[in-house]
């Protein structure tokens, strides 16, 4: 049985693009096989809290397995996001870009699941590199929507894009390297250039629905 975690980051509803793209290849990859399975986790619509000073304090404990009950309260909705990250084996993140970036809810849940011992380990005194990823063995897929272009690989703006870069950065840090990108461009200004790229973004996740 296949299982892919959503995560739905857009704040907007029927107006998105980016979700009704999402929406749309989660159909079609769950209409190719019985078994598979859509977890969905709406970051967009009901945002995910900030970490704070007690969050901090509890990840980083040196004793995880002596943490107070505050601690582990301070934890619980963290142990819960990164457990639904571990019982898929794919992940689909529909991230429209929001100045440079990506919305303050996908950051949230990222800040919420990339934790020390859980999703990444560090071990100072390991000559190197003392990081290890921990979430390995699934593949990723990110749906993109700009308002401007040239924000792709050789882009005249790839230099200002730090939303779906930013995401395969910390994919890949935690140990998902096997990462898709499909962006739709030119959202704000309309017209045939934006229907073109939304075209090309709807080919393409039709046959990434065939062999994700």
């Amino acid at each position: 049985m296949s299982r892919i975690l959503s995560i739905q980051g857009s704040p907007r509803g029927e107006r998105s693009h980016s979700r009704r793209l999402q929406e749309a290849f989660l159909t079609a990859w769950q209409g190719r096989d019985a078994d598979r399975q859509v977890v969905r986790r709406e970051v967009g619509r009901s945002p995910i809290p900030a970490v704070t000073e007690g969050w901090i304090a509890a990840a980083f404990h040196p004793e995880p397995e002596n943490r107070t009950e505050v601690m582990k309260a301070d934890l619980a909705l963290s142990d819960l996001l990164v457990d639904e990250l571990f019982a898929a084996d794919r992940l689909v993140i529909s991230a429209p870009m929001y100045n440079f970036g990506v919305p303050s809810g996908v950051k949230a849940w990222v800040d919420q699941i990339v934790r020390i011992r859980r999703t990444f380990d560090f071990d100072p005194s390991r000559p190197g590199n003392p990081y290890t990823p921990l979430v390995l063995g699934r593949k990723a897929l990110i749906i993109t929507t700009r308002g401007d272009h040239g924000y792709g690989p050789g882009g005249v703006n790839a230099h200002m894009n730090h939303a779906d870069t930013y995401l395969r950065d910390v994919l890949g840090y935690i140990g998902i390297t096997d990462v898709s990108v499909v962006a739709v461009e030119n959202d704000e200004f309309g017209g045939d250039a934006f229907q073109q790229s939304y075209q090309r973004a709807e080919r393409a996740l039709v046959e990434l629905a065939e062999v994700f």
